[in-house]
């Protein structure tokens, strides 16, 4: 009976893994302190990409409580490649309006939000290291509710 259940899970984990449409896809993200978001934390995340030759779906992470105060964040987004040349962009993100409300996903008093912040698929051309380095540029410092905040590539399939 033992091997039975072990066989099984074995089977029901390969067979997850199989389905996994996922695959290529890479998140980090980064706890905010005492959930208080201060303009002097720069969170960097860093990935390596070998595959030159597909493209890249690129997402911020925000995840916040529902006390956050706002329907949007202000964050520059600086994009080192490798061989040193860094891109910087800063980009006025939309988390909620006013007739529909948060527009994440959400379970109590958590949302989290993964915002495109490529307008198309984008080839990343180097293989080696990627740095990113997220910064909130909103007027009220410290940024309460924040409780993290990210880096998500998805290759395109």
């Amino acid at each position: 009976m033992k091997q039975f259940v072990r066989l099984s899970l074995v089977l029901l984990f390969s067979a997850c893994l199989s389905c996994n449409p996922t695959i290529g896809t890479f998140e980090k993200n980064i706890t905010i302190p005492d959930h208080t978001w201060k303009s002097s934390f720069k969170p960097e995340i860093t990935f390596e990409i070998e595959d030159t030759g597909s493209r890249y779906n690129l997402y911020l992470v925000i995840r916040h409580m529902d006390a956050y105060r706002y329907n949007n964040i202000w964050v520059n987004v600086e994009m080192q490649f490798p061989g040193d040349t860094v891109r910087s962009q800063s980009l006025d993100l939309r988390l909620a309006t006013d007739d529909r409300g948060w527009l994440g996903s959400g379970m109590d008093d958590v949302f989290e939000h993964r915002v495109l912040i490529t307008k198309e698929p984008q080839y990343l051309q180097r293989k080696g290291i990627y740095r990113f380095r997220l910064e909130h540029l909103m007027r009220e410092d410290p940024l309460e509710y924040v409780m993290n905040v990210g880096i998500r590539v998805e290759k395109e399939l």
